[in-house]
């Protein structure tokens, strides 16, 4: 049987069910995928908390739909660093990250084209979730690489830890709920 959190984001509550990341800790999984009514409104929210920013960037994939509808509502580009190198990408950048989800490391790429979109560049880091903040890292490390310039890091919910701290941008807290 599934147990599940409740949250309120944007104005809007939604139920997340929990699952195991281990024998010690339990997460309340976030996904946007498919939630068309939270993406508008959540994506409404934050950018009235973010400041300027030229080009969006975000880590592939759980956070490519609010992506998208930052990109819309603020008329701004965005960028994907991807999880694997494409036949396309040319001279990639690569870093390597491990986050509490996906249990593995993996590397994220941007290519030669990408970059160049970001050189010198206001860059609005974007993700769903921020937990240990391992992914932030990377893409923090993309930007430094790509020349550009970090303008905020947001996410829809900051989890665990990661609510009290202060270099990013979030609508709303989530817990980790660890097992005895």
């Amino acid at each position: 049987m599934s147990e599940f959190y409740s949250i309120k984001i944007a104005g809007l509550e939604r139920k997340l069910e929990k699952f195991s990341v281990n024998e010690n800790l339990d997460i309340a999984a976030f996904i946007i995928f498919g939630d068309v009514e939270l993406t508008i409104k959540g994506c409404e929210e934050l950018l009235k908390r973010v400041p300027d920013f030229d080009v969006i960037l975000t880590p592939e994939a759980k956070s490519i739909p609010i992506a998208y509808e930052m990109s819309r509502q603020s008329g701004k580009p965005y960028i994907i660093a991807r999880k694997s190198e494409k036949v396309y990408m040319r001279n990639p950048l690569v870093v390597s990250v491990t986050s509490i989800t996906t249990k593995k490391e993996q590397r994220l790429y941007l290519g030669e084209s990408e970059v160049a979109k970001l050189t010198g560049k206001r860059v609005l880091i974007i993700d769903d979730v921020i937990s240990t903040g391992e992914s932030l890292a990377s893409v923090r490390e993309l930007v430094k690489e790509a020349g550009a310039i970090e303008a905020a890091a947001c996410s829809f919910l900051a989890e665990g830890d990661a609510a009290d701290r202060d270099d990013i941008i979030y609508l709303e807290k989530i817990p980790l709920f660890f097992k005895n």
